[in-house]
């Protein structure tokens, strides 16, 4: 009878562990669909607020000849003198590495106008 007893207890014990696994992973499951939830809303907020930040005050340019592009980035600023390529940043968020690559091509003098004919 101490056997069964023994094995009764450790069929528990095991079927407990299960249990506390299962709900666990269930758990992580979660949080991450919730953690990839809320990251996928921030961005479309960051991408809806983009299209409008030429048109608050501290916008250094006439905000009529800006044009919004979204990707990669996220205008063009028409001036009489220039074009400015124009990216959008808030609190510590870096450029991207496509971001880096283009500030650089417009650095190093690598940018182009070109016309082409449609007949």
């Amino acid at each position: 009878m101490g056997i069964s007893l023994i094995w009764w207890t450790v069929l528990a014990e095991a079927l407990l562990i299960v249990l506390l696994v299962w709900i666990c992973v269930r758990l992580g499951q979660k949080i991450s669909k919730e953690r990839f939830l809320r990251r996928s809303q921030s961005t479309r907020y960051g991408q809806m607020t983009e299209q409008f930040l030429p048109l608050v005050g501290a916008y250094p340019w006439d905000s009529s000849n800006f044009r919004f592009l979204g990707s990669p980035i996220d205008g063009v600023q028409f001036e009489n003198d220039k074009v400015i390529l124009v990216e959008f940043k808030s609190g510590r968020s870096k450029l991207s590495r496509r971001q880096r690559e283009i500030r650089d091509l417009v650095n190093e003098g690598k940018v182009e106008f070109k016309e082409l004919r449609v007949e």
